[in-house]
Formats: structure tokens, C-alpha cells, sequence
């Protein structure tokens, strides 16, 4: 199963140059890299990302993460994939940018 973090430009390039990161701000003040499911990625763009543009998606398999990657209740009970270490480079399946139009993010096709 293919999970999905979405990062800033900012954020991204660091990760890039660094070859992991802790995660953006959210991510330290909570201490684990927060991940979203296909399915909740629209309302956590929406909730977390509303007017951003620069945004890249980033895909991991879920099954590569091993026992770091936690599933824990978040909004309304659903349970999100919370990864308790540094996301590497190389823990990446795939990446691209997120477009903006006028009817939001658009991700592309998400496996």
C-alpha cells in the first residue's frame, strides 16, 4: 500500500540535499512524520495546504517502513500513518508536483 506526504518547495529541496528529514514544522512539534492514505490526501491538501502552490508528493510503500510507520486515530477516528523516524530519500517509491487550478490540488492518479 502507497502512502503519500506532501511537502513545500522549501522542504522538499532540503530533503533532496540532506537525503532525510524530520519532517515539516507540524511534523517536529509532533514527533513523527505525518503520512496520509489515497483516500485522506484531498482533505489533508484542503485542511493543511488550502492556498499553497509548490507543493511536491511524495509516495511510500507502507510495507518498506517497517515497524516506524504506526497507524493512529486522527480526525473524526481514522486511522493515519505516522512515521516515528526520519523519512529517507530513499524510503520514496515516486515523486511529483502538485498542480493548482482553479478546482484545488490536483495529485494525479495515486495508486
Amino acid at each position: 500500500m502507497m502512502i503519500y506526504k506532501v511537502l513545500r518547495a522549501a522542504e522538499w529541496a532540503q530533503l533532496q540535499a540532506d537525503g532525510l528529514t524530520q519532517g515539516a514544522p507540524v511534523d517536529l512539534a509532533d514527533g513523527f512524520v505525518h503520512f496520509s492514505t489515497a483516500g485522506q490526501l484531498a482533505t489533508t491538501l484542503s485542511r493543511h495546504f488550502a492556498a499553497e502552490k509548490d507543493l511536491t508528493l511524495l509516495a511510500c510503500d507502507a510495507a518498506r517502513l517497517g515497524d516506524d510507520l504506526r497507524w493512529e486515530p486522527s480526525r473524526g477516528g481514522d486511522l493515519f500513518p505516522h512515521l516515528y523516524r526520519p523519512l529517507r530519500l530513499d524510503d520514496i517509491a515516486w515523486s511529483r508536483d502538485i498542480a493548482r487550478d482553479d478546482h484545488g490540488h490536483q495529485t494525479g492518479p495515486l495508486e
